[in-house]
């Protein structure tokens, strides 16, 4: 999804213009900041030789980093078909084909549409969806080792700030909205489905919740 917005309209909103856009940065900045910060703690748990599941990767420039680090293969489950052309063009660029399966699809709504994997990855998504509880729930269901997503500050500020955007929405008659969830009822999730979650203190506009699960204890 790469944006914020209701799983409503975003095959629409997040077109191959959007699309041109984020990969342009790309390939002249590199990762943002957040995303930065989501490739550092899955390189530290130790990505080499590792599967990834990205729902709403958008162009999928964080698994061509972590396909760099020494993952093995990604996948990128994706609402909007808006993004498949920039996103093969960087794939072919990084040398990369071959190594990324990239489906449409909402794994809340159907979990068939991706298999397990050993991270699963979220940046800017779980604002987009309405119902948190079903798409975390879905992502800790397909995380093998972990999950890592990001999401806005939920204060006094923030929540004024997606009202007034909501209602520009509204206005223009586009049909996806905006969501600040509780990062504790976040938390609460994904410890329901056996990953335990813990919140990842950091400055800018993306705060970042990382997840792990416990291993399962050998047979003696």
């Amino acid at each position: 999804m790469a944006g914020c917005c209701d799983p409503r309209g975003c095959d629409t909103f997040f077109g191959p213009r959007f699309a041109r856009h984020v990969a342009a940065r790309y390939r002249k900045r590199g990762l943002d900041r957040a995303s930065q910060r989501m490739v550092d703690w899955l390189v530290s748990q130790g990505i080499e030789g590792a599967t990834v599941l990205e729902i709403g990767g958008g162009v999928g420039e964080i698994q061509l980093e972590l396909l760099r680090r020494g993952a093995a293969r990604t996948t990128n489950l994706e609402l909007s078909p808006g993004y498949e052309g920039e996103a093969k063009a960087l794939i072919a660029e990084a040398g990369m084909t071959g190594r990324v399966d990239r489906r449409l699809g909402d794994v809340a709504a159907d979990g068939s549409v991706a298999d397990p994997a050993d991270f699963v990855v979220m940046h800017r998504v779980v604002c987009c969806y309405p119902d948190y509880e079903r798409l975390l729930g879905a992502a800790a269901d397909h995380a093998l080792r972990g999950v890592v997503f990001t999401h806005p500050p939920r204060n006094v500020l923030s929540r004024a700030l997606l009202a007034m955007e909501n209602l520009g929405l509204r206005l223009r008659r586009l049909e996806y909205r905006t969501f600040a969830h509780d990062p504790d009822e976040m938390v609460r999730v994904l410890g329901d489905h056996g990953v335990a979650a813990r919140h990842e203190h950091g400055g800018g506009l993306w705060k970042m919740i990382t997840a792990t699960r416990a291993p399962v204890p050998a047979v003696s």
